[in-house]
């Protein structure tokens, strides 16, 4: 079979940390080739078009666009930064000939960024260095090329992977230029360093068809629709093929129409070959990982395997005395179809039934991949309640082992103490530690992830704001021990009605208040957080008695200390084992599992 090389193709991912500004030199490429029209309205950070990447800021699902630049096509994936969408960056690695690093030229490379990159050197993959926000006031370029350098050594990279090309831009002034000497004025210097330094794609055209199906988009039209690269020999529209499913089976389907990728849009296409991405819309029962063949010859490419979870929480149907009030899908059965659905896409999760129909297992890969998805439900109108997050154990030759996360922490010298001291109750071992030039260190831990639930806001507290963290899934260890749980007990409502002043005022030297005046509560719902270590009952809703006897002074207006506003990570680290998170589309609610207080007192007394 002859091998062709598709010329006018280039396939690239863009790896990078999260804030690195990947999405923003997307932004650039798309316009400066011309993709857009000059009078075109076009988003900023076009790539993060969904609500929750715009207000974090991150990247979570994977995406594709297409740059034309001098009659070639560039195909650019844009890659998620965090370790929790592992399970999206090793499909996408898949599809491309190269990867994009862009790293900032102040920060240096940042643990996510080791993470994608370890994936993409394990496939071969040859990078391309971008040093990005050359132009900030700070930027240390000659020493975060000997970082990225030891970096790459220390991943294992070939010679031929450590000979690799540096481009020094600024995304948000649109510039990239080869030395630092040169004078920038547009992105010219990238493009043609993508056009000369990326393989172009190549194999057997009249070859037997090979089509990797490596993401699953979900459209409200036409149903599922496949993305993915070709792999071997070409498809036309109305051609007939097989599926090659996950367990060893294959089904007959019909190729109809199907799309290329232009900028950000889907364009019809009647043809397309190898090193094509594309998009093939109306088959059913169509998985991540899956290949279609041709008829007479099917011959299915390795499926890709994705690491497994680390987290599981169980999702079950609102029980509280509120449910149903704010939410559109209520029901097991609501639940449990959203769930499956979100199976279809979301490779990293796993979701097993229960004994009980209206409670569901739920596996993901850490707190934010869990979190995102939990966001995204209630945004749509689903209402359920969460348990804590607990670590999944395993047994690996006869022992008991659990996963085991690389954090990596930067924290100014005067809090290193506190951190230290935290973080070794969680069973944390220190790996090296290394100043900053601006007087932080940089230190690295291992520590079992049941002793990162909860800390993060620990963390924050104990810095003062200052620290940054992040975490990365090394592998599963023996069991390391006992780690401390919350060290507070809970202020628990003791009655149902509406907050009032008085009541709020009375409660407030007991603890912190997350309830201000005025808000609905039931008995067994969580207002605070106790200073103490055992639960508390309060009466936020005490009434103070109407009698026509006047003191001077005690009728001024009383002054509540503001209460904690807890988002819904915090409210997930908050909890403890008998509690859990109610979660509609306007509320986010703490509560006990058992809601009755004398319950609760029999049960502690038992």
């Amino acid at each position: 079979m002859n091998n062709f090389v598709r010329e006018d193709i280039r396939n690239i991912a863009i790896i990078a940390h999260v804030d690195h500004g990947k999405t923003t030199l997307v932004d650039g490429l798309l316009r400066q080739s011309g993709t857009f029209r000059s009078n075109e309205n076009v988003a900023e950070r076009v790539m993060d078009s969904n609500d929750l990447e715009r207000e974090r800021g991150i990247t979570i699902l994977a995406k594709n666009t297409a740059i034309n630049y001098k009659s070639i096509k560039i195909n650019v994936v844009d890659t998620p930064g965090h370790a929790d969408f592992g399970g999206e960056v090793e499909r996408v690695l898949k599809m491309v000939d190269s990867v994009l690093l862009i790293v900032d030229a102040s920060e240096g490379p940042m643990p996510q960024t080791r993470f994608v990159l370890k994936k993409a050197l394990a496939l071969a993959l040859k990078p391309i260095v971008v040093i990005n926000k050359i132009d900030r006031p700070d930027s240390r370029i000659p020493e975060v090329i000997d970082e990225i350098i030891d970096l790459f050594i220390d991943l294992g990279a070939d010679d031929d992977q450590l000979d690799f090309p540096i481009i020094y831009a600024s995304a948000k002034a649109g510039f990239a230029k080869y030395n630092m000497d040169d004078e920038g004025k547009d992105l010219t210097p990238l493009f043609e360093t993508i056009i000369n330094k990326v393989e172009p794609p190549s194999g057997s055209l009249d070859g037997p068809l090979q089509f990797l199906i490596t993401t699953i988009e979900y459209d409200e039209y036409i149903g599922r629709v496949a993305v993915g690269k070709i792999f071997r020999g070409s498809i036309r529209y109305g051609q007939s093929a097989v599926l090659c499913k996950r367990d060893g089976s294959v089904q007959n389907v019909k190729i109809g129409r199907f799309y290329g990728f232009i900028g950000l849009k889907r364009i019809e296409i009647n043809e397309a070959s190898i090193g094509d991405i594309i998009a093939i819309p109306g088959i059913d029962d169509i998985n991540i990982g899956e290949t279609l063949c041709d008829v007479q010859n099917p011959d299915p490419l390795p499926l890709i395997e994705v690491e497994e979870p680390t987290i599981s929480m169980t999702f079950m149907v609102n029980n509280s005395p509120f449910a149903g009030r704010e939410g559109d899908y209520v029901t097991s059965r609501h639940l449990r179809a959203r769930l499956m659905k979100e199976l279809e896409t979301n490779v990293a999760l796993r979701v097993l039934e229960t004994d009980s129909p209206d409670a569901f297992e739920v596996y993901g890969r850490g707190e934010l991949h869990l979190s995102i998805l939990i966001e995204t439900m209630r945004r749509e109108g689903y209402e359920f309640q969460v348990s804590k997050p607990t670590v999944i154990l395993k047994e690996i030759n006869g022992e008991i082992c659990e996963p085991i996360e690389n954090l990596f922490v930067e924290v100014p010298q005067d809090y290193l103490g506190v951190v230290m001291e935290k973080l070794g109750a969680r069973r944390a071992e220190m790996l090296n530690m290394h100043t900053t030039n601006d007087s932080y260190l940089k230190v690295e831990f291992k520590i079992p992830t049941r002793g990162l639930i909860g800390y993060r806001s620990q963390f924050l507290t104990d810095t003062k704001g200052n620290g940054i963290m992040h975490h990365l899934f090394m592998g599963f260890e023996p069991h390391k021990g006992e780690v401390p749980e919350r060290n507070r007990g809970a202020l628990v409502a003791f009655e149902a009605g509406e907050t009032t002043t008085y009541g709020l005022y009375n409660v407030q030297d007991r603890g912190e208040l997350f309830v201000g005046a005025g808000i609905e509560v039931y008995e067994g719902m969580i207002v605070g957080e106790s200073a103490k270590s055992d639960d508390l009952d309060v009466n936020v809703c005490k009434k103070k008695h109407v009698s026509n006897m006047r003191a001077s002074g005690s009728d001024e207006a009383l002054k509540l200390s503001p209460h904690i506003e807890m988002s819904l990570e915090e409210c997930l680290e908050f909890i403890a084992g008998d509690e859990l998170v109610e979660i509609t589309p306007k509320s986010i609610r703490l509560r006990k599992k058992v809601l009755d207080g004398s319950l609760r007192a029999k049960m502690r007394k038992g």
